[in-house]
């Protein structure tokens, strides 16, 4: 593996970023604040294009494709988010794009990835080696893998939102940042590390993927089976290479929440903020509620991480079915 990316690359994407990302709000809920104790600040990823972060770390590395990679195109596999992304970068830096997605992905995030014009192939996540289909792929086209949080460009580009958010908030006392593959994780403490050396900074993922809390404990990056959770964008199987070096470094803690709890973090959303979040949007504030004891008077930022979710699940979702 090659030196790892630093805070220095954070704002080289910055760079590459401007015009392009939104940056989105940072929102307060004075409910939130009193019902647990804590200043909130809220960074809303999901008002950013396509509606997640994920937009920030496909452009960044997408836009720095030489000629020849530009007209292969990019090749990504992902539930959802990622595919939307890097279509919507491609699209727009003029490039094609061919994504694998799981048959079980949700319908909203299937159609928007086509209607940014990429080319979807489909392959069940329980049975099939989704990065070895895509590697294959890759090379029968020749076309540039852009892998969904263990790349340098994609962390770096997604570490722009919590470089927007302290920039913004000033110090944090603590940041809660949802976790999958470690790429917004690793990106986000880079930043909190040169702009708020004294936060702390966690990673939540849902109980039943917990392989970054095991990870983070063992010291090495352990391979779980694809977990069942309504958090889609956090069913990986492992932390990445690049990902974990520096969450192993720089972050204070990985810790889980239930399902139940995503359901009522997307409910207060709805209800307190006028927010759609989707699950593994709410992790980072789920987990932040769960740690509510430990934070009176803290300034803690949550990144609010996607929006994207079909509409008739969410419903389903917040009315307990």
């Amino acid at each position: 593996m090659t030196a790892l990316p630093t805070y220095d690359d954070v704002v080289a994407a910055a760079a590459r970023l401007e015009g392009h990302a939104h940056r989105t709000p940072v929102l307060r809920s004075a409910t939130a604040d009193a019902r647990w104790g804590a200043q909130f600040f809220f960074k809303c990823e999901n008002f950013q294009r396509m509606g997640a972060f994920k937009f920030r770390g496909a452009f960044n590395a997408l836009s720095r494709f030489d000629a020849a990679q530009r007209q292969a195109g990019a090749i990504a596999f992902s539930s959802g988010n990622h595919a939307q992304a890097v279509a919507l970068s491609a699209r727009l830096l003029g490039m094609p794009a061919l994504i694998l997605m799981p048959q079980d992905a949700p319908a909203a995030k299937l159609a928007a990835t086509r209607g940014y014009g990429a080319e979807v192939v489909l392959y069940d996540r329980f049975t099939q080696d989704r990065e070895a289909l895509t590697q294959q792929l890759a090379t029968e086209r020749g076309m540039t893998l852009i892998p969904p949080y263990d790349h340098p460009d994609v962390l770096t580009g997604q570490g722009t939102a919590v470089k927007e958010l302290i920039e913004e908030t000033g110090p944090l006392d603590a940041l809660y940042v949802c976790l999958g593959g470690g790429g917004l994780l690793s990106g986000s403490a880079l930043s909190a590390r040169a702009l708020s050396p004294g936060c702390k900074v966690y990673g939540i993922e849902p109980e039943a993927g917990n392989d970054g809390q095991q990870s983070l404990r063992a010291g090495r990056i352990v391979h779980i089976e694809t977990p069942r959770t309504i958090a889609d964008g956090a069913q990986t199987q492992h932390l990445g290479q690049h990902t974990f070096a520096i969450i192993r470094r720089d972050v204070d803690d990985i810790r889980t929440v239930s399902d139940a709890q995503l359901v009522d973090a997307m409910r207060f959303f709805a209800e307190r903020m006028k927010m759609v979040v989707e699950p593994t949007g709410g992790l980072a504030f789920a987990g932040a509620c769960q740690d509510a004891a430990t934070l009176p008077g803290a300034r803690v930022g949550v990144i609010v991480s996607g929006g994207n979710v079909d509409l008739g699940r969410y419903a389903a979702l917040l009315a307990g079915e």
